[in-house]
């Protein structure tokens, strides 16, 4: 496993029982079946964002659910692969918001490294099933995730898309952290609530008023 403040989090977390049922519903999964992401990419969201690096937390759900697709980072696909419709729509909404480039892939590797941590609620998922591993332990790991995040030392924006990640919104009692809320950018809800509400300047403008470096939320291609 890779070695950052995140680690003695992770090896505790693995030793409760809820984890140690959850880890042998995954070992069955992953002999058995496809499952994304790739098991050494699961938990790629805490391996390139730093605990005491965070400033942006983006929620997804549970992983895309196709082929070369998820990789550990919500909303994130490695370069050459088509950019999903939800991506497209973040992208759509940057555009608007502070004039970014559209970019022609959906690596989100730039925002991660620069303190945006990309957690999906659910952390696996099996091929073609979508929200299949609900249920099986990962909402009490990302619930615990929240917890931590909730007593980070600096003021932090959670950025909260649509109902699952609200609803883990519950967690964040900390006055200095923002909340930002709007439906998710999937084209199921999008139009009813997700364009125009600016989430990356108001994020940036915080952490401005924070005294902390903003997001340079740019994707090149």
């Amino acid at each position: 496993m890779f070695q950052n403040e995140w680690t003695p989090f992770l090896k505790e977390e693995f030793q409760k029982p809820y984890f140690q049922q959850l880890s042998a519903f995954l070992r069955q999964q992953y002999a058995t079946t496809k499952v994304y992401p790739p098991r050494l990419q699961v938990f790629s969201a805490f391996e390139f964002t730093n605990y005491s690096d965070v400033k942006v937390v983006i929620l997804g759900q549970d992983p895309y659910h196709q082929p070369n697709q998820a990789h550990g980072m919500c909303f994130s696909v490695r370069k050459g692969v088509k950019v999903p419709p939800s991506l497209v729509n973040i992208y759509k909404e940057l555009h608007d918001d502070l004039g970014c480039t559209i970019p022609h892939h959906g690596y989100l590797m730039k925002w991660a490294q620069q303190g945006v941590f990309l957690m999906n609620t659910v952390l696996t998922v099996e091929d073609s099933k979508p929200l299949s591993h609900r249920g099986k332990g990962w909402e009490e790991f990302t619930d615990e995730v929240m917890r931590k995040l909730n007593d980070h030392p600096d003021p932090l924006v959670f950025i909260l898309w649509g109902r699952n990640a609200q609803d883990k919104g519950r967690w964040i009692t900390n006055p200095k952290h923002l909340i930002l809320k709007s439906p998710h950018p999937s084209p199921l809800s999008a139009s009813y609530g997700f364009f125009g509400t600016h989430p990356f300047s108001k994020a940036n403008q915080f952490l401005i008023d924070q005294g902390r470096t903003p997001i340079d939320w740019q994707i090149e291609d």
